[in-house]
């Protein structure tokens, strides 16, 4: 995980969180997309009142203080939390902010059932009604969305996505950067290697240790990184 203890303090973002500090700033969601209005719901269902977005690019109804860049502004008077999709781009944003300084949160929805073992890492999202088992292991800006279910012993690392739906088995491992598709399906005791993206209702059964696209019932590699097709 990356080193995003929350600074200034002397305690841990959670400790932090839990004593109410966190809910006395002013929140800066960066990315006003749709995954970044949904972040908003579920900050304020966190107790933060004041949220403000920075993106690059204007959104209808939605209004920014500035560009991505432009956080350099609220290091010291604004939280923030990367509401952006594309790993990658989560990835260079979120380390961006580290090296600057900036205080970076985690948020989980009143609905999710975590279990009071899990580890849920800085700038992670888990949205409503999903599920983390015990003993699991969730990185540091991972988005674990909307109805999923990470059961026991579970490792996602930094920056995956565990789409709306998905569900995964216990013991599951996921390397950076893995993206499981919506209502797909991963049996206990696999692992994925990093960079994967699991198709929508695909069903892994066995390890993937081959970066690449993976559809179906049981999931195979459909496309290499550089968009080979495989037929």
């Amino acid at each position: 995980m990356l080193p995003l203890s929350y600074r200034g303090t002397g305690k841990t973002e959670v400790e932090a969180y839990a004593s109410g500090i966190l809910m006395k700033k002013k929140l800066i969601i960066i990315g006003a997309g749709g995954h970044g209005r949904v972040v908003r719901d579920i900050a304020r269902s966190n107790g933060y009142r004041r949220i403000f977005f920075l993106d690059d690019e204007r959104k209808d109804g939605i209004e920014t203080l500035g560009a991505i860049s432009d956080f350099t502004r609220y290091l010291n008077t604004h939280v923030f939390f990367v509401a952006i999709g594309d790993s990658r781009a989560r990835a260079r944003i979120t380390e961006s902010l580290v090296k600057a300084g900036g205080r970076i949160v985690t948020l989980i929805h009143p609905s999710a059932t975590v279990s009071e073992d899990a580890k849920i890492g800085i700038g992670t999202v888990v949205m409503a009604g999903a599920v983390i088992g015990s003993g699991s292991t969730i990185g540091d800006s991972a988005i674990i969305n909307t109805n999923s279910a990470v059961d026991h012993d579970c490792v996602i690392r930094d920056f995956s996505h565990v789409s709306v739906g998905a569900s995964l088995g216990g013991c599951v491992t996921l390397e950076p950067h893995v993206w499981v598709g919506a209502g797909a399906t991963l049996i206990n005791n696999v692992d994925v290697c990093e960079g994967c993206l699991i198709g929508a209702g695909a069903v892994v059964v066995r390890d993937i240790s081959e970066r690449g696209t993976y559809v179906g019932v049981p999931a195979r590699l459909m496309r290499l990184p550089d968009g080979t097709r495989i037929n």
